[in-house]
């Protein structure tokens, strides 16, 4: 039923967190002229909880929703994005209580900085280069995960690669690499971050982060 996820979920320990059946937020990327990307960040009205900070659009996850679905929705509600215009790339579980309430971050992608709608939750929608993002006092909880969600910008040589047209039509984008973190994939700019090139195979473990060049098979880029 929509909305029986709101509410708190309350801990043994005396600490309570919003969403009856856990939360999630969406962290939106969206590509920077020169290769660097944007986030969207949600500027929350001073009469919600840790009102004044900045944070991603999100909130409590209803009892039939996945962590994505939520995500999703909350993001069309806070920030009018629509859901075909985003591409998901990966999710992680950004926060827990001894209750078993979990916070999860939904990553995803948009071709351009998308055109943005608040609610009465919001005091303002922002898209931020992603190398700003600490500049801003954020909401605590995503300060403690920004550090695990922030995206390495890497360009992609496709010097004497043949398959340069199926790669170039896939960037901008997130790449999730699990344990190893997020790269933001772009094929242009003045290469700021990362090097990566594409060998054959599928093997993820070609995945080499240990010197200047990352490389990366072509089912990673194109997944």
């Amino acid at each position: 039923m929509r909305g029986d996820g709101d509410g708190w979920a309350e801990s043994p320990d005396g600490t309570r967190q919003w969403g009856r059946y856990g939360a999630a937020g969406l962290l939106l990327r969206a590509p920077l002229i020169g290769g660097g990307s944007a986030v969207l960040l949600h500027h929350r009205a001073a009469w919600t909880h840790q009102g004044g900070t900045w944070a991603l659009p999100g909130g409590a996850r209803d009892s039939h929703e996945t962590t994505v679905h939520a995500a999703v929705r909350e993001a069309e509600e806070e920030a009018g994005i629509p859901p075909g215009s985003i591409r998901v790339r990966g999710s992680r579980v950004t926060a827990t209580a001894p209750s078993g309430w979990t916070y999860t971050t939904v990553v995803a992608d948009a071709a351009d900085r998308l055109e943005t709608r608040g609610n009465k939750e919001s005091q303002d929608l922002v898209w931020v280069p992603e190398d700003e993002v600490e500049d801003r006092p954020l909401h605590p909880g995503f300060a403690a995960a920004w550090p695990t969600l922030r995206a390495t910008p890497t360009r992609v040589s496709l010097e004497g690669f043949a398959e340069t047209e199926a790669v170039a039509a896939a960037l901008p984008r997130t790449l999730d690499l699990a344990e190893l973190g997020f790269l933001w994939l772009h094929a242009n700019g003045d290469g700021d971050g990362r090097t990566a090139r594409i060998g054959g195979g599928s093997d993820p473990k070609q995945t080499d982060l240990a010197g200047n060049v990352l490389f990366l098979t072509l089912d990673q880029v194109l997944s």
